[in-house]
């Protein structure tokens, strides 16, 4: 009986949640605030840092099905990545995402470094800074309903980024390892470059056959059915070979929407329900907040969201210039990109692994790093994609 009142009491909390959802949606708009940060504050109110009345299997998050909404996203962002679109602006995208991921990881390690954080350290967090949130951004796109270049290079450089920031943390890894006497620390470098390149190919693996395969029985558009199993498919997979989902999601989107000649909008049935997932993916991560990082974080940690706030606008206009954009565009493509999240926490939990003296410091600045970015970020992103008519 006890097991049938706390299904009941998920399922009256999911539909509350859906509701209000709806509401805050249509209140961001009069606002003017991004549905991202209010559906965050909504689960920080209700949950364990405020109030606590979710129930426990929203309050703590459940794994499965963030990875499924995160997935979703990816093969979305993916999706975007077409000859046309590549052909049209993959340079500004290559050039802008890598020279963004480049600034950060030297203004904020270099930064670090000379505020007194220990090198190591400041390198992890330099690469740490790298990561975005492909889910955050996406969402504020979204619902601002706009289209363009400006959105077209950002939609591709959010999609990609992450993929060299998995990279060159990599490569930090092995460098502070080499500080500390550690030697290569090969296992956490094989790790790195496993969790990335397993993830690529696993999204050929499934999106090649996937490009034929799908959309048969409906001309035009794959069934939703097809759509959700490809996505489960490559979920489930990522995670039992502990591969990136992120990557595997993007490049298994990109694969589809390239070589299936046949469809016309190969994920057009995703678009359709991914919303309920991340509206509870939000409110997850809102009730996980913890409030209590955001006190301890020190000069270091306020030197970290300063000088990444600096990196990305400094990134985004030196490849936007790099590119041949205005410095205006890549300024605002830069600040379109403040949002971090989930990523950087896995990647401070795999350096604290590495390195244990330095794992409560790096986890603790990462943490309440991105509480800041995940609140102010969609912010940002909705003033750049405002600023960019």
């Amino acid at each position: 009986m006890e097991d049938a009142h706390s299904h009941a009491l998920v399922l009256v909390a999911i539909g509350v949640l859906f509701l209000g959802g709806l509401a805050l949606d249509a209140f961001g708009r009069l606002v003017h605030v991004p549905r991202v940060t209010l559906l965050m504050l909504l689960g920080a109110v209700l949950g364990p840092p405020l109030l606590d009345v979710l129930p426990d299997a929203i309050a703590a998050g459940n794994p499965i099905y963030t990875d499924l909404a995160l997935t979703m996203v990816a093969f979305l962002l993916g999706s975007s990545l077409s000859r046309q679109t590549l052909a049209a602006h993959g340079r500004e995208i290559l050039l802008i995402s890598v020279i963004v991921v480049m600034v950060s990881i030297t203004v904020v390690a270099g930064g670090l470094y000379l505020l007194g954080v220990p090198l190591p350290i400041a390198l992890l967090l330099g690469g740490i800074s790298a990561a975005t949130a492909p889910a955050a951004t996406h969402d504020v796109i979204r619902q601002s309903g706009k289209t363009g270049k400006f959105v077209t290079n950002l939609t591709g450089i959010v999609a990609i980024d992450d993929a060299w920031g998995l990279l060159a943390f990599s490569v930090l890894l092995t460098l502070a390892a080499l500080l500390v006497g550690n030697g290569t620390d090969g296992g956490a470098v094989f790790q790195a470059f496993y969790e990335a390149f397993g993830g690529i190919a696993l999204g050929f693996a499934i999106g090649i056959p996937a490009a034929f395969l799908t959309g048969r029985l409906k001309p035009g558009e794959p069934s939703l059915v097809e759509a959700i199993g490809v996505v489960m498919l490559c979920t489930g997979l990522s995670l039992y070979f502990e591969v990136s989902f992120l990557l595997a999601g993007m490049v298994c989107g990109a694969v589809i929407v390239n070589f299936a000649r046949h469809h016309e909008r190969p994920f057009h049935e995703i678009e359709r329900i991914e919303w309920p997932f991340l509206l509870l993916f939000f409110v997850m991560a809102g009730a996980s907040l913890h409030v209590e990082a955001l006190m301890a974080l020190g000069v270091a940690g306020v030197g970290y969201c300063v000088l990444r706030f600096v990196a990305r606008l400094g990134g985004g206009w030196l490849g936007g210039r790099a590119s041949g954009l205005s410095g205006q565009e890549g300024v605002l493509t830069g600040m379109a990109l403040m949002p971090q999240a989930g990523v950087a926490i896995g990647m401070a939990l795999v350096a604290s692994d590495h390195f244990p003296d330095y794992g409560e410091t790096l986890v603790t600045i990462t943490i309440a790093s991105t509480i800041f970015f995940e609140i102010v970020g969609p912010l940002m992103t909705q003033y750049a994609l405002k600023k960019s008519d």
